[in-house]
């Protein structure tokens, strides 16, 4: 290896686009990134799918935009990939079905099969750490069984996202614990693959020999020959063992220690914290998953998060510029306008046939300025169970890392540290999920193997971006925040 080969390439598959960016590890430095779209198809029964060929057509779009003089310097490739996607291959090494996404809700009545063989929710949660739901993967591979019996007798392997780009650059199945455990069939617990969850999926058929082996966290598979030379990379190239895009934003934003809450504002929204242990939250609503540093990533996730303010963006015909000055012009509260934001349905709360509403509406407030005042505090007010559900599972924490699409606005930093009462930070590497994914392979090529200490070296937060609560309009919040909470329990009475 050469003396300068110090460049660390992350990859983020997200639902939206696949981005890759260098990271100059010996500078402290990101280097290049480049982005490629990526399409989404959506039916009415909830379906969300892409084809798989298209994360690769994206990530040889994204390999191109790399100079040649950063491709020669690099060492390894971390890759983060949306979480829960089923990605079903035969013997060949085929995907032979368009790819079920985390965003899926069609498989409901899959999510209450598994669930009532298993022995209930509560037997899910206790006996493997979380409940099925609707978008976790164990509920796809009986959807694809039911659906479409032909292609389901012809899969080898069950992958995910990240476990199939993986297999491109290495020719090597394996997963690691991180993004195994947003399954539904690995045992957070024992940390393992649960046999009885498995038969609870398919009495039918032995899945265990179709899912790929775990490896942990700081483990490294060689680049293929082929994909090195078709990139142009280093032969000794390494991939890391990545993980879920949570996950590599843990590495991110720094969560890889206790008492840091890392909160990511994309089309999503999600709340994660390391744990030495399983965090287990009473009312289920926190999903105990592991890490992909070693430990455990207990974790709460919303499916309308910038859904929200850009579903409404549109609707006022603004720009997002447009849209901070209508913040200016409401006030906290939205003079009483409240949105339940459930475009896509919602995971937590555990609503998969949920439909967004506004509430509250008179002839005065009914304006652009409060529609888009109610919508991101809708978001955010959301979220803000998340902090209760982790507060039940005995977390707490003194500040929240801050991260994704709406981070960048000031308005959203300002109402997420009012709405929650706390501090917020943001670091100055924005790209969470790619420069984690960067962050994992680093440290696992690394002779420096305490973790907490590598990522302090290389994670920096922007100081002008952070800021605190206001105590008046934290105050103002939280009695907001309670109605939000009573029009939901009225709207849905099974919700706690």
């Amino acid at each position: 290896m050469r003396g300068d080969q110090n460049v660390y390439l992350g990859i983020d598959a997200g639902t939206q686009s696949l981005k890759l960016l260098a990271y100059d590890a010996a500078h402290k430095q990101i280097m290049h990134v480049s982005t490629a779209p990526l399409e989404l198809i959506s039916r009415d029964d909830g379906s969300r799918e892409q084809i798989a060929e298209w994360w690769l057509d994206a990530l040889r779009h994204c390999m191109q935009q790399l100079p040649a003089e950063i491709k020669s310097r690099v060492r390894s490739i971390g890759i983060s990939g949306q979480q829960h996607g089923f990605v079903p291959l035969n013997k060949a090494g085929e995907v032979i079905a368009p790819v079920k996404l985390w965003c899926d809700t069609s498989t409901i009545a899959e999510c209450e099969e598994i669930t009532a063989r298993f022995g209930g929710a509560d037997r899910c949660a206790d006996a493997v750490g979380n409940p099925i739901l609707p978008g976790y993967t164990a509920s796809k591979v009986l959807w694809l069984k039911k659906n479409k019996p032909e292609v389901y007798a012809e899969v080898a392997h069950i992958l995910l996202p990240h476990d199939y780009l993986n297999f491109f650059l290495t020719g090597r199945i394996y997963t690691e614990y991180g993004d195994a455990s947003g399954t539904g069939y690995l045992n957070v617990l024992r940390r393992e693959y649960d046999r009885l969850m498995l038969a609870a999926i398919d009495p039918e058929r032995d899945l265990l020999p179709l899912l790929p082996p775990l490896l942990e966290a700081d483990c490294t598979v060689a680049i293929s020959a082929e994909k090195a030379r078709e990139f142009g990379l280093p032969a000794e190239v390494t991939i890391s063992s990545g993980g879920g895009d949570n996950m590599m934003a843990a590495f991110g934003t720094g969560a890889i220690t206790p008492g840091v809450l890392s909160m990511s504002l994309g089309t999503s929204g999600t709340l994660f914290a390391y744990s030495d242990k399983p965090a287990i939250d009473p009312n289920g609503e926190l999903a105990a998953f592991c890490s992909s540093s070693g430990g455990w990533l207990p974790l709460q996730c919303t499916m309308n998060c910038t859904v929200a303010t850009e579903l409404t963006r549109k609707a006022v015909g603004k720009s997002i510029a447009e849209c901070e000055q209508l913040l200016e012009e409401s006030t906290p509260g939205a003079s009483g306008l409240i949105s339940l934001p459930f475009y896509n349905g919602e995971r937590t709360p555990n609503l998969p046939h949920a439909r967004a509403s506004l509430h509250g509406m008179t002839d005065s407030n009914y304006t652009p300025a409060n529609l888009y005042r109610a919508a991101m505090e809708g978001a955010t007010f959301t979220l803000r169970r998340g902090l209760d559900a982790f507060a039940r599972a005995g977390q707490t924490f003194t500040s929240i890392r801050l991260t994704g699409g709406g981070a960048k606005s000031p308005h959203w930093r300002q109402m997420v540290a009012d709405v929650f009462n706390l501090p917020v930070e943001v670091p100055a590497q924005q790209e969470g999920a790619a420069f984690g994914a960067a962050l994992q392979a680093l440290w696992a090529t690394s002779d420096h193997k305490h973790l907490p200490s590598l990522v302090a070296e290389h994670l920096t937060m922007n100081e002008s971006l952070g800021c605190n609560p206001d105590s008046a309009t934290a105050a103002a919040y939280q009695t907001h925040y309670e109605h939000f909470l009573d029009l939901l329990r009225q709207q849905y009475p099974n919700i706690s």
